[in-house]
């Protein structure tokens, strides 16, 4: 049987006369769809057929230089917008203290993508202090991140002092972790390092501090096994 398909004179008749169906359009290959990208791209850079080997070396340098100029331009451009979108967001720098009435305007509508670390805490107590200093600097390092602080039965009547200090994080008005009291918090020994890396966790401060600096049991006890034999060293010299 005579494919219906094929170019001849006898299947366009048919066709015409609707014995046939109409033929069927080949689709563009892959291969045609590359050489087609090609070949614009060589016409739009002039690196098509002859063109570049009628050029001489200066027009070739030329043709670079104008290439390297576009790229730098399109991320220079990139560089100061990011730049920009920062420097709106590096707008704290500081712990705000709030009261209980301030508490949805700056927490709860803070704004959009806007990280608030929310310290509760009572004067007097040693941890508090110790974590409101860190925090401050935290604050200085990480002006994107919205650092406050209030007095915990100021904020939320009858929060109890055992659960202090405490540290609620938000996102976009949403409650993303809480950290509470002093174990949690790690009492007087926890470091600066290692509270930016547990507001990092949370991703409430871009650190670049990837794993818990807290010292491990084992350097403790090496440490002070360390320290005990340097103490029987100098026993030993003095008895010498």
């Amino acid at each position: 049987m005579q494919n219906p398909n094929e170019d001849t004179e006898w299947n366009d008749i048919l066709r015409a006369k609707g014995i046939i169906p109409a033929k069927k359009e080949k689709g563009i290959t892959e291969d045609e769809i590359v050489d087609i990208l090609e070949s614009t791209i060589d016409n739009k850079t002039g690196r098509g057929g002859n063109n570049l080997e009628d050029k001489d070396l200066d027009e070739l340098d030329e043709l670079e230089d104008e290439e390297d100029e576009r790229v730098l331009l399109e991320y220079r451009k990139k560089r100061i917008a990011e730049m920009q979108a920062l420097a709106d967001k590096s707008k704290y720098g500081d712990v705000r203290e709030i009261s209980a009435s301030d508490y949805v305007q700056e927490v709860n509508n803070a704004g959009e993508d806007i990280w608030v670390v929310l310290h509760l805490y009572k004067p007097g107590i040693p941890l508090c202090s110790l974590i409101d200093q860190y925090l401050s600097n935290l604050a200085r390092k990480f002006p994107t991140t919205k650092f406050l602080k209030s007095v915990s039965t100021t904020c939320i009547p009858n929060w109890p002092d055992r659960n202090l200090p405490a540290l609620f994080i938000y996102h976009n008005g949403n409650m993303m972790k809480q950290i509470i009291g002093p174990i949690e918090l790690r009492g007087m020994k926890l470091s600066e390092a290692e509270l930016e890396w547990m507001l990092g966790q949370v991703e409430a401060v871009p650190t670049k501090i990837k794993e818990d600096p807290k010292p491990k049991v084992r350097d403790v006890l090496f440490s002070t096994l360390r320290g005990s034999n340097d103490s029987e060293d100098v026993n030993d010299s003095d008895d010498w």
